[in-house]
């Protein structure tokens, strides 16, 4: 596997334990749906949390966050509409990105809530 997907993977795996250290629920990892992969949903309280998860191994070339593009943001409501409707949530939905930049051995991880879309 190369470097960038290894470090893809740890960075979701920080920001799954970093949810659940806040009190999230996790209900689903990589949920596909047509073209659509969403990192996390995870749930706290009434409100289903969307969150992409963008990590790098250095902020050099710009914060991880703005490396979410409107395509991947049309991409993600259309599969998180799906999982409402096949799940028949009666929730709040709100995105997430959590911003995960390896510096050595640690992880300086920044959870921007209610990101980019509400409804």
């Amino acid at each position: 596997m190369a470097d960038h997907n290894e470090l893809g993977k740890e960075g979701e795996k920080q920001a799954v334990q970093f949810l659940q250290k806040n009190g999230y629920r996790i209900l689903q990892t990589n949920y596909v749906f047509q073209k659509a992969e969403i990192d996390i949903i995870a749930q706290i309280g009434n409100i289903l949390a969307i969150v992409e998860v963008k990590t790098r191994s250095t902020a050099e070339f710009g914060s991880p966050q703005d490396f979410v593009n409107p395509k991947k943001i049309q991409l993600l409501v259309k599969a998180i509409n799906e999982y409402i409707i096949t799940n028949d949530l009666d929730v709040e939905a709100r995105f997430d990105i959590i911003a995960i930049v390896k510096r050595g051995v640690d992880y300086d991880i920044q959870h921007l809530t209610d990101a980019f879309y509400h409804f």
